[in-house]
């Protein structure tokens, strides 16, 4: 299929969902509170209908003009788009909530069963807002076969899915850096995503990185949407920084081999397993870390003698019930240590957000390795 077709699809299906989702709340809403007069529903209906279309005219504009309006019409779109979705999950409980009732003797009245649903789903929506810009440090410990005594008991730091540019800006990042140094790590490892998409203060927001005292330094591969923003953009202002960028290689780090391999680019076919194997003759044998953006390939991955793959890409979700599909699509490897054998994988839910600028059910967070 070619890849304008694909995205086409991908495109129409997505609107048909959120103007469907949109759709349900605004009946939803007419019914619960028993709104007659044709005014009254049109400013339902427009309300209801600005929360989606508000997310994707601001990415339209914010990608083709950057200024104060689109940078914070973009912020808000994104609350907007996750309010919505958590209405639509209120509506959802409440007709189930009526219907249940219907087979009762209980006579609670709509407008109270689904006012109760909208006042929490308000609440869990501002939650989710809080979340976001408050990470928290995730402390694992992985076996590696054959690690030296030099790496033993010693901390890798992995971010992952930042999501830099209008909404996660220079003063997140600076929390974010300030949180890692603080755990005095051996090395730092970002497993992509660290760029939106969006331009923003981009430069402003990679100054903190560089503050990071990281022993062995700061790797990393890009994620997807490096691919959207443009890899030789996302290259070229980690250039500027101490991050080594991994383009499909293998670096030496005190015994301790770390593969880095890039996400794939728009429209290409890469067989990243055999990359993989390719480059066997540099890291098999040894101790060793692999960096993929993506939970994906991990039987290729763990045949071939990776030890350690780092993942993101999932966000866990990100809020309920996403949780429940990146689950299924990722067979359960969407999130957290998972272990077979020699080989180990960890999936984090990454530091920022894409899409609803909120985060529920999870935490984002920084994760803190010590190997064993």
């Amino acid at each position: 299929m070619p890849p304008f077709l694909a995205i086409a699809i991908f495109l129409a299906l997505a609107l048909g969902v959120l103007f469907g989702v949109q759709f349900f709340l605004y009946v939803s809403i007419v019914r619960f509170f028993s709104i007659i007069d044709m005014a009254n529903r049109l400013a339902v209906y427009v309300s209801t209908a600005f929360m989606p279309i508000s997310f994707i005219s601001a990415s339209v504009l914010a990608a083709l003009k950057e200024n104060a309006f689109t940078k914070n019409f973009y912020v808000l779109s994104g609350v907007l788009l996750g309010i919505g979705a958590n209405l639509f999950l209120a509506s959802l409980a409440a007709w189930i909530t009526i219907w249940a009732l219907s087979f009762t003797s209980f006579l609670i009245p709509k407008p109270v069963i689904a006012g109760t649903y909208f006042f929490v789903a308000v609440i869990v929506s501002l939650y989710g807002v809080w979340n976001t810009s408050h990470p928290i440090v995730k402390r694992i410990d992985v076996t590696i076969p054959g690690l030296s005594d030099a790496w033993k008991g010693k901390r890798i730091v992995q971010l992952s899915d930042i999501h830099l540019g209008y909404v996660y800006q220079p003063e997140f990042m600076r929390h974010v850096a300030s949180q890692v140094d603080a755990l005095h790590p051996e090395l730092v490892v970002i497993t992509g995503d660290l760029f939106d998409g969006m331009d923003g203060e981009l430069e402003r927001s990679l100054d903190p990185l560089n503050d990071i005292r990281a022993r062995k330094g700061i790797f990393f591969v890009n994620g997807n949407h490096e691919t959207y923003f443009g890899l030789e953009k996302s290259f070229a202002l980690l250039e500027k920084t101490s991050i080594r960028v991994l383009k499909d290689e293998v670096v030496d780090v005190d015994g301790l081999k770390i593969i880095g391999i890039g996400y794939p680019d728009r429209g290409e076919k890469k067989d990243v397993v055999g990359i993989v194997r390719a480059l066997g003759s540099e890291w098999k044998g040894s101790p060793n870390i692999l960096l993929y953006h993506s939970p994906t390939h991990i039987r290729g991955f763990k045949d071939a003698g990776v030890h350690l793959q780092l993942s993101g890409h999932t966000h866990k979700g990100q809020m309920f019930p996403f949780n429940l599909i990146t689950k299924l699509v990722y067979n359960g490897h969407d999130y957290g240590l998972h272990r077979d054998g020699d080989y180990t994988l960890y999936t984090t839910n990454g530091v920022g957000t894409w899409g609803p600028s909120m985060r529920i059910g999870n935490r984002p967070e920084i994760v803190e390795i010590t190997l064993q």
